[in-house]
Parts: structure tokens; C-alpha cells; sequence
């Protein structure tokens, strides 16, 4: 703690004092008086603002209710796997109370030796964002209601992990008995208003496995239902949706229903289409990839081609079901 008195020759200065010695009237700066104390949240840093009166009494006697005393407890945080911490902020609070809490908190895990730092938002705590921006924080990821913030304490080029950097799309080849393939047009997106049939597509959603989502796609858009067979193969494109990249999954499914109901929202036509037909469209045979994609259907109904199974398999990431997609047949020799 800084010492509360100025000492001259073993004499308490004070103004009255100060003013004889110096030979004219001189008044003592306030200054603040700093004390790190520790507490349940970690540490916690103490500001004093002392004034000194202007009579004759010594600077080292100073009523309490005279000071003025602010604390900035560390934010409540849990160590993540790779050296750094998570702060979740719940409760509300006031920016300039946050800013100083935050700066408390880094200087102290910097002195723990932690590296990144990741502060979650909730949208109703959005007027914390400036005072964590100003501290050096930097956006990493948004979702509906959350922003996730990031801070590298070591300087220099930071290891965090980036942001999700792929969406993930399934397409559906649907072939009945007739071979007749199950395609739509869309009054939404490119192929809006191009006369174009496609085959059934949509994104994976989040937790949502490849072969769930081709089944879904399927039944939203045209209500058939429909059993996942395998992958029958799948592309990789970048500068996507807002940037990203993409991966886009070729699916082979079965259908189990043949009534078709299309989606009003987003589909203008849906039906039963012979193969033939779909792979004479002029945009499928001057597109590289939906050629691609017709070939690859076409082998596979004449049994000269195989796919990826999905495959339950565990995993030390996940309590939960997951699939491997791999050729299956081959693997054992079938």
C-alpha cells in the first residue's frame, strides 16, 4: 500500500509546515493509494482516493468517510483444455465497471500464465461490447443469442481456433421403380425462375447427422419419405455463403412413399421425372458437375459403382451415436 505520509527529517509535512519551509503557500496533491487483496472470485484490486485537507492537519490522519473506496472484482471465469479461460457473463453490469474488472482480470491471468481469453455475450448484455472492443477483445462468431468475443494475452500472432469456416449441403437422388427420379424446381435462390429441375437440396443443420438431413430435405420439400442408402459422393467449393467454404454431400436414397406434396414456400414444382429426361436438360449437360453427378447415378443403378455407408461408430470426443461414411462392400470384400 503506497504510504499515507511525507516524512522530512523525521517531521509530518503538512500545508501549514510545508508553506514555512518553502516560504510561500503551497497546497498537497491528492493521489490514489492501490491495494490487491484476495477474494473467493480469485483477486480483487482496491482503489483509494485520499484527499488532504487544506489546514494544518498531518496527510497520515484521514477520516474513513473521506475516502473513497471502489472494488473490481475479478470476472468469474473456468480454464478451458489449451491454457486459457471462458467467461460467461450473466448477470448485468456497467460498462465502466466491466472495463475494470476486465483489465483486473487480465492482468491476473496473464500472472497465471493463461493465453486466450473468451468472453460469451448474451444479447441482452450487448452494452458491454464497446468496453471489451476497447480492452483489445475482437469478434470471433454471433449466433442468435450470443457474440462471442476473443483476446490473446501472450501479444503476437494467437493460435485460437478460427471461426466455423464450412457450411454442409445434401442432395438427394430419389429413384423409383419406373426409374424415375424425384426432382423439383425452386422459386427461391439461382434457379429461380430458370425452368430448371434439380435434385431435393438443403444444409445440415447444427448436431443434425449427413444421413438425417437428406432424409428431412426430402420429406420437407416434397413429403416423401425416404430411407438413407449411402454417400455417393461429395464436392468442396469456397467463397460460398458469406464467405465460407462448402461441402456439399451426393446422397442415394430409397424412397418408401411416392405421393408427392410439394413445399409451398420454397419449392414452385415437384415430380416424378424419367432419369433420361433429367440428364437431357442443357444445364446438366453443359454443368461439369451435375454431369458429374449423373454419371455417378447412372453407374451406381447399373451396379457398377459404390458409395460411403454410414457406419455407427463411438468416439473419445462423444457419448453420442455418430457414423463413418466408408465404402463398405469393398472393405469386406463383398
Amino acid at each position: 500500500m503506497m504510504l499515507r505520509r511525507i516524512a522530512l527529517l523525521g517531521c509530518t509535512i503538512t500545508n501549514g509546515n510545508l508553506s514555512s519551509l518553502l516560504g510561500f503557500s503551497a497546497k498537497i496533491p491528492t493521489w490514489p493509494a492501490v491495494k490487491v487483496s484476495s477474494s473467493t472470485a480469485g483477486y480483487s484490486i482496491r482503489y483509494r482516493a485520499m484527499s488532504a485537507s487544506a489546514n494544518s492537519t498531518p496527510v497520515n490522519v484521514i477520516a474513513e468517510n473521506e475516502e473513497q473506496v471502489q472494488e473490481f472484482k475479478q470476472l468469474n471465469a473456468v480454464n478451458d483444455r489449451y491454457g486459457g479461460v471462458i467467461v460467461e457473463m450473466s448477470e448485468p453490469m456497467d460498462p465502466a465497471a466491466f472495463a475494470s474488472s476486465l483489465r483486473a482480470s487480465i492482468a491476473q491471468w496473464r500472472h497465471q500464465g493463461k493465453k486466450g481469453v473468451w468472453i460469451k455475450l448474451p444479447v441482452q448484455h450487448v452494452n458491454l461490447v464497446e468496453a471489451a472492443v476497447k480492452e483489445g477483445f475482437w469478434f470471433h462468431h454471433a449466433e442468435p443469442n450470443y457474440l462471442m468475443l476473443a483476446y490473446w494475452i501472450p501479444g503476437g500472432t494467437h493460435t485460437l481456433p478460427a471461426n466455423a469456416s464450412h457450411r454442409v449441403g445434401v442432395g438427394a437422388f430419389v429413384m423409383n421403380e419406373k426409374r424415375e427420379v424425384l426432382v423439383v424446381q425452386e422459386n427461391t435462390g439461382r434457379f429461380r425462375g430458370t425452368g430448371v429441375w434439380k435434385f431435393p437440396t438443403g444444409v445440415v443443420n447444427e448436431g443434425e447427422d449427413l444421413c438425417t438431413a437428406a432424409v428431412r430435405e426430402v420429406k420437407e420439400e416434397t413429403a416423401i419419405d425416404t430411407k438413407f442408402i449411402e454417400v455417393l459422393a461429395f464436392r468442396q467449393s469456397h467463397k460460398s455463403f458469406f464467405e465460407k467454404s462448402d461441402i456439399f454431400f451426393m446422397c442415394l436414397m430409397e424412397p418408401l412413399s411416392f405421393e408427392i406434396q410439394k413445399q409451398e414456400s420454397e419449392i414452385e414444382a415437384a415430380q416424378w421425372m424419367p432419369f433420361e429426361e433429367y440428364a437431357a436438360q442443357p444445364f446438366v449437360q453443359t454443368n461439369e458437375l451435375s454431369k458429374y453427378i449423373v454419371d455417378i447415378c447412372k453407374a451406381k443403378e447399373d451396379g457398377k459403382y459404390s458409395g460411403f455407408v454410414p457406419v455407427p461408430t463411438s468416439s473419445p470426443f462423444s457419448d453420442e451415436k455418430n457414423y463413418m461414411y466408408f465404402n463398405y462392400r469393398d472393405l469386406n470384400g463383398q
